[in-house]
């Protein structure tokens, strides 16, 4: 299995999505197929744009977990950082956070949203409206492109902001 160190944001791991597939073939192909009515418009393709935010949509969590794509937890709690939602499930991959309730001095929590333009060129325009290996094989080759696109350009952006938390 392909595993995360501070130059990889997102993993793709097909040999897991194959082993874990009701069919043998493809879990993301089966969650393709649960949403085959969103990646058409009037029977049409969708637009390059919709189909590449569709498809990683679909390959990330909440809908597929474990997703299709694995996409690197932040860090780890440090003192005074951010805690888990005591009334939250544990078993959440995604935890709501709180503040602290008791701080010995002032502190600063922060969370950050990075907004990271793709490029069109990596995008690709879907030739097929209808599940089966066409969309399969696109929605995963726009998926793999947007992932390495990420890892290339967010991986020192991330490693910056995280400092010394690793």
């Amino acid at each position: 299995m392909p595993e995360f160190d501070r130059f990889t944001l997102a993993v793709i791991d097909d040999i897991a999505d194959r082993e874990k597939a009701s069919d043998g073939r493809s879990r993301y192909a089966a969650y393709l197929t649960k949403h085959a009515d969103d990646f058409h418009e009037g029977g049409e393709p969708l637009t390059p744009v919709d189909f590449a935010a569709l498809a990683w949509s679909v390959a990330t969590f909440p809908v597929m977990w474990p997703g299709y794509v694995d996409v690197r937890p932040a860090g780890r709690p440090r003192p005074l950082d951010w805690e888990r939602d005591p009334w939250g499930r544990h078993d959440d991959p995604w935890p709501v956070l709180v503040g602290p309730e008791r701080a010995d001095g002032p502190a600063v929590l922060v969370a950050a949203t990075i907004l990271l333009p793709v490029p069109e060129h990596i995008l690709l325009r879907p030739t097929s409206a209808r599940p089966g290996r066409t969309l399969t094989h696109e929605a995963k080759s726009v998926v793999a492109a947007i992932a390495a696109y990420a890892n290339t350009h967010l991986s020192p952006l991330v490693d910056d902001l995280l400092g010394d938390v690793r």
